[in-house]
């Protein structure tokens, strides 16, 4: 079977025409704040438009079918096509001249790691930390997902792309058309933002600083337009509540904040998932405030000496990090990495947890936790009902077979890769610490890390080989590694 080129490089300009006029509002903001990169930002628009156009115009004559296969391509392809375009508005504003570090900057972006590169984020001109947050905002929900609600206007379906952004175990579907399904999704997504800017200006930030922070809250991204991230606002904590409030809600199944819109309750209360998210997230943060509040001389970080002395300061700013970690959102209003030895290897263990399925955040996901350890408490029974059919259940369900075989699959690659990855960096000449640390920030796109990439630093110290690797850890972190992985194989490449 040959492949549908003309479909793909005609979904390529039409991600590349998205990603130019998202451009052209960055340099409206630019714009209105007269802060010198308009230009830049305008042309790097042009540019991304006028091929996007091109490619589409070039192959309009294509085949409207998108099989499995192009739908792979299409998502892996896109997402790389979108960095490289992204990129340009850093490149033609001239603040981040090396196509190393803005490609880094712009994957880190989409992918919703947030780890950067930049030593001064407040000197980057408005409309460039606002094109910042809003990569993180379109890689949020997903850029394909936006492509599948635009897609019947071009007579395609887009069901297989569906399937290849989002490859996890949940099979929840809102409605039974995709298109209507990813409708939704952004309508819920587009309202928790309106919402979070407008609770945030009214709890004392900026009008752009709130917009910008509730695109990367949403998004699970962690840009931030301080340098300090959330700790400038340490004697807020207002505004650091409200920030807890939306990143645990991103870190959900969006699935769920539809059934809450339409009233059914019980079906929130009965979702497992949700049970053992909050759970997890409630339980890490009494050990971590305990440790915190007992330890009197822990401070928030090196540059913004403030120590927890209180109980709601201990308590905020480890329910703070530990929400920031577990859903991969790297916003940061303390260094954790200082908070204790056993807290450091604590919030390594959290980079592994990962949100809930279905939401924006990155990881493992709670779900595959969930089955995973199901599965092996019921391999104790197996062992002495060994005729007995003993399936996994899930929310009152049976899992099929072929379920728990995928994540068990899922998390040993996951766990291989993470080891490559680490090995990758300790072979550039990076330490142990800072090797684990990357990998793991990288591959569960949580953004601060430990050792030179703690939360109170950046990336930058990375060499050049570096940077590209993690930018590849990101992308099959983000896209669950199978989408990314299969294309390495040779056997996806046979006509068949």
């Amino acid at each position: 079977m040959r492949l549908n080129s003309k479909i793909i490089f005609h979904i390529m300009g039409l991600l590349l025409l998205c990603n130019g006029a998202f451009m052209l509002l960055a340099a409206l903001v630019s714009g209105i704040y007269k802060d010198g990169a308009t230009l830049g930002i305008a042309l790097a628009a042009i540019t991304t438009m006028f091929v996007g156009t091109f490619a589409m115009f070039y192959t309009r004559g294509h085949k409207k079918e998108v099989k499995r296969k192009e739908g792979y391509i299409i998502v892996t392809f896109g997402w790389i096509v979108m960095s490289a375009s992204g990129m340009l508005p850093y490149l033609f504003a001239d603040a981040i001249p090396s196509v190393t570090n803005a490609f880094f900057e712009t994957i880190s972006g989409y992918t919703t790691t947030g780890a950067s590169i930049l030593d001064d984020i407040e000197a980057l001109p408005e409309g460039l930390l606002f094109w910042r947050s809003l990569t993180h905002w379109i890689g949020g929900m997903g850029i394909i997902v936006l492509a599948i609600a635009i897609l019947p206007l071009l007579g395609i379906g887009g069901m297989q792309l569906f399937a290849a952004e989002a490859p996890g175990p949940s099979a929840d579907k809102l409605h039974p058309r995709i298109t209507d399904t990813a409708k939704r999704l952004w309508l819920i997504y587009v309202g928790y933002t309106i919402a979070e800017t407008v609770l945030l200006k009214l709890a004392g930030m900026s009008f752009f600083d709130a917009i910008n922070h509730s695109l990367a809250t949403l998004s699970t991204g962690g840009f931030s337009t301080k340098n300090l991230s959330l700790a400038y606002w340490n004697d807020q904590p207002l505004i650091q509540y409200i920030v807890i409030l939306f990143m645990f809600l991103a870190g959900t199944n969006f699935v769920l904040s539809y059934f809450a819109f339409k009233g059914k309750v019980q079906r929130i209360i009965k979702d497992e998932e949700l049970k053992f998210y909050t759970g997890f997230i409630l339980s890490f943060t009494i050990i971590a405030a305990l440790v915190v509040y007992f330890k009197a001389d822990v401070a928030i970080s090196d540059y913004h000496p403030k120590v927890l002395g209180s109980a709601e300061s201990a308590f905020r700013h480890s329910l703070f990090q530990v929400i920031a970690v577990v859903t991969t959102t790297g916003f940061v209003t303390a260094d954790f990495t200082s908070w204790t030895p056993f807290l450091t290897v604590f919030f390594f263990g959290l980079m592994f947890l990962g949100g809930s399925a279905g939401s924006t955040a990155g990881g493992i996901k709670v779900m595959r936790h969930i089955l995973i350890i199901k599965n092996g408490l019921l391999e104790f029974k197996r062992t002495l009902h060994t005729s007995a059919v003993i399936p996994v259940r899930y929310n009152g369900r049976t899992v099929k077979e072929q379920i728990v075989y995928n994540i068990i699959a899922f998390f040993v690659l996951y766990m291989l890769l993470f080891i490559i990855g680490a090995l990758g960096l300790g072979a550039m000449g990076i330490d142990f610490v800072t090797a684990i640390g990357g990998a793991a920030s990288s591959l569960g796109n949580v953004g601060p890390a430990f050792g030179t990439l703690n939360p109170v630093s950046n990336f930058n110290g990375l060499p050049d080989i570096g940077k590209w690797w993690c930018g590849f850890l990101m992308l099959a972190g983000r896209l669950e590694l199978f989408t990314v992985l299969i294309l390495l194989s040779p056997y996806f490449w046979k006509r068949t």
